[in-house]
């Protein structure tokens, strides 16, 4: 899985801009989605993925065909080259593959102009699948589609680094002020705490660690300018002017898991992905992954998500769901956490993946207290600016960046 602040670069707002504009002017969804024949005998079905690289999209052409062949129906797999801008056009213009991946931060927009299948209620025992997961993928109160995978945020620690410091595994940090104290022993061997992203992605688990967030839970209200925000805002403030953090570019990296890697940083805030982006680039750090310190609230982290999207439009929405059924089955989400690295959304199935990849705990068990993302429309403005104020932090003023927030939120939904 690709780190989630180099995916966020990638998004193409055009074809967002493309799908709104063809909804307001009454060509677009609600005026049709239901209207759509369910074609009735064996379907074909087209089936678009935001693959991670080959060992996805294998897993996934291999596992449709075998769904394929014991339903009696064909299913063509293919993975998009930019799955934003594919999908947007593809919904924009009145001929979407059936089924394609949802990522968590696009779903709103394409759930808000009737561009999806609310499904979800149709899949069975939706209740397995984590509710963190199921309310990212609610809207208006109805559950949409079927979480396909998740992954959330942990600290992970270069050992040889913590040992070199002076620390032991009675350092590690459970809390905010452990964590200010661990990081003032480092910073006083030479050495740079933490590498942390510089994004809402990164910083907002602080946020959630105090008991805030951007949004309200059901997404109409914004929420940022509270006195919990405000807290969280101010303490990574600290960390940053006491030098105990730095963000990616002060440590000449692209993102944070590289700076560790190189050994910029003793610690970093990052997910699952950065398993995979460590062995591939730097197989010789030696590391160790624990929960993110809790706040004065508590634990917190986000999680990360997508979904598998019906189209509304489709013609074989039965067998769709059927589908789906199979691709998010407990045995089936195995298989893909063994071939890709991605963590299941059923809980059934969270003690069998923990057997399979202990070092993964800290991360699925951040399910429990994890914070979905921003689950409003038409909200790429609002959160550039949003990310602009955070890279400012260390000079900025962390009321004015959530007072900004709320007001462009505001706007930007029409309040």
């Amino acid at each position: 899985m690709t780190p989630r602040t180099l995916t966020r670069a990638a998004v193409a707002g055009l074809a967002a801009a493309a799908l709104f504009g063809t909804a307001a002017c009454g060509s677009g969804f609600d005026d049709k989605a239901g209207d759509t024949k369910q074609s009735s005998g064996p379907a074909s079905l087209q089936i678009l993925i935001g693959s991670s690289g080959d060992a996805e999209t294998k897993a996934v052409q291999e596992a449709a065909a075998k769904w394929a062949s014991a339903s009696g129906n064909t299913a063509t797999v293919t993975p998009a080259q930019d799955l934003t801008q594919q999908l947007g056009q593809a919904l924009a213009g009145g001929t979407p593959p059936d089924v394609f991946y949802v990522d968590a931060s696009r779903f709103a927009d394409y759930a808000s102009v009737g561009a999806l299948e609310p499904y979800g209620d149709k899949v069975s025992n939706k209740d397995d699948f984590y509710e963190s997961l199921r309310t990212t993928f609610t809207y208006d109160g109805k559950l949409y589609c079927a979480p396909k995978d998740f992954s959330t945020l942990a600290l992970e620690i270069n050992t040889d680094l913590w040992t070199k410091a002076g620390l032991t595994d009675a350092d590690i940090p459970t809390t905010w002020d452990q964590l200010t104290a661990a990081s003032q022993k480092i910073k006083a061997k030479g050495l740079v705490a933490l590498a942390l992203g510089d994004t809402r992605d990164r910083i907002g688990a602080f946020m959630v660690q105090n008991g805030g967030w951007l949004m309200s839970k059901d997404g109409k209200q914004p929420t940022a300018d509270t006195p919990e925000n405000l807290q969280a805002l101010q303490y990574v403030k600290s960390l940053l002017t006491n030098g105990y953090a730095k963000f990616p570019k002060q440590l000449d990296a692209g993102w944070s898991g590289e700076a560790f890697g190189k050994g910029k940083a003793v610690m970093t805030i990052e997910g699952n992905w950065i398993k995979g982006a460590l062995q591939n680039d730097f197989p010789n750090v030696k590391y160790k992954v624990v929960p993110l310190p809790a706040g004065p609230k508590g634990q917190g982290t986000l999680s990360f998500t997508q979904c598998w999207g019906i189209a509304a439009k489709s013609e074989y929405k039965e067998q769709a769901i059927k589908f789906v059924e199979a691709m998010t089955a407990g045995d089936q989400q195995i298989a893909f956490a063994k071939a890709f690295g991605v963590m299941p959304s059923r809980q059934s199935v969270r003690d069998q993946y923990t057997g399979a990849f202990p070092a993964d705990k800290p991360f699925i068990e951040g399910a429990a207290y994890a914070q979905g993302p921003v689950n409003a429309p038409k909200m790429d403005s609002v959160l550039r600016d949003l990310e602009a104020g955070l890279q400012g932090l260390a000079t900025g003023d962390p009321k004015t960046i959530l007072a900004n927030f709320d007001k462009n939120a505001k706007a930007a939904l029409g309040g």
